[in-house]
């Protein structure tokens, strides 16, 4: 834990000005409001779902977020115009381009495999809906990490060297009584557990812990991956080229990511995505954040797992 706080402490006392923060915060506070206001995600960008239109409207979307954030920078004098040379360009398109894919292609990848098989329908969508990302996200940016330079030393902090994962399981420890608690709140399980069918046991002949495991390590597939683009390419990677302020715009764009959930998840996104960010930039790996996302969201499936029972 004084390792994160040092983190912190540390990136605050360097990066932070009330004129850069100010407008960043009144940027997504307008932002956040138009979007909840119109239902900009859920009634405008998802009537698309199916339709080529959708990627469009995500990467003008994210793209809005990020280099919004970037004239931000621009306007107060934290990020020069040399910065934003051709590689900063080449990289944060490339992340812009990267995210836009993956709402319409996991979708698109569900709905194909679910067909398959009428009577496995669900189950094989939620699978092939969470596994997708390991394809849209996983290997463009593996690709783009061996044939461009520059590149951070490791795989956009996708490494083990030097992880120290004990700060993370004492969170861990803090969120379980929480998590308890909201386990039994009707509003936890009407989002929880996730998977909201009846498990396949039957047909797939495996018992129902085994099917729930399986699923569960595909939903926790699709944390990693969203750790590995925000806090690995948009951090890390773009970090080479222009420092600690490849933080803000992350956090932004971090924050759009969620526009089709509550409000309240929106907002903890600009709070947890700026602590990911600056974890990552310091440690320069991405598993701090892995843990915290993936431990709380797995917490959070297992009470609801205990509580509904596997059914």
């Amino acid at each position: 834990m004084k390792k994160i706080i040092h983190y912190l402490l540390t990136h605050i006392r360097q990066d932070f000005t009330l004129r850069t923060y100010g407008l960043v915060t009144l940027f997504l506070i307008v932002s956040i409001s138009f979007n909840y206001y119109v239902d900009l995600e859920d009634s405008i960008i998802d009537s698309y779902v199916g339709s080529p239109q959708r990627y469009l409207w995500y990467f003008l979307l994210y793209s809005f977020s990020y280099y919004g954030t970037i004239g931000i920078l621009r306007i107060t004098g934290q990020l020069s115009k040399k910065s934003l040379d051709k590689n900063f360009w080449v990289y944060s398109l490339f992340g812009m381009l990267v995210l836009s894919i993956e709402p319409e292609f996991s979708y698109s990848v569900g709905s194909y495999v679910s067909k398959l098989d009428s009577s496995l329908y669900y189950w094989n969508y939620k699978l092939a809906h969470e596994l997708a990302p390991l394809v849209c996200t996983l290997i463009p940016l593996a690709l783009f990490y061996v044939y461009y330079r520059p590149r951070p030393e490791t795989f956009y902090g996708l490494t083990f060297y030097k992880v120290d994962l004990k700060p993370y399981f004492i969170m861990w420890l803090i969120m379980i009584p929480p998590i308890i608690w909201a386990s039994f709140q009707p509003d936890f399980l009407e989002t929880y557990p996730t998977y909201r069918s009846p498990l396949p046991d039957e047909q797939l002949g495996l018992p129902k812990g085994v099917l729930a495991f399986i699923y569960e390590l595909a939903y926790g597939s699709a944390f990693v991956m969203t750790e590995l683009i925000f806090r690995g390419f948009l951090v890390i990677g773009i970090a080479v080229i222009i420092g600690k302020e490849a933080i803000l715009p992350m956090v932004v764009t971090y924050a759009f990511l969620h526009f089709g959930k509550p409000l309240g998840e929106t907002i903890g996104a600009i709070f947890g995505g700026y602590i990911l960010g600056v974890i990552a930039l310091y440690s320069r790996n991405i598993w701090g954040g892995v843990a915290i996302h993936l431990g709380v969201a797995w917490l959070m499936e297992v009470a609801a797992w205990i509580q509904k029972g596997l059914k």
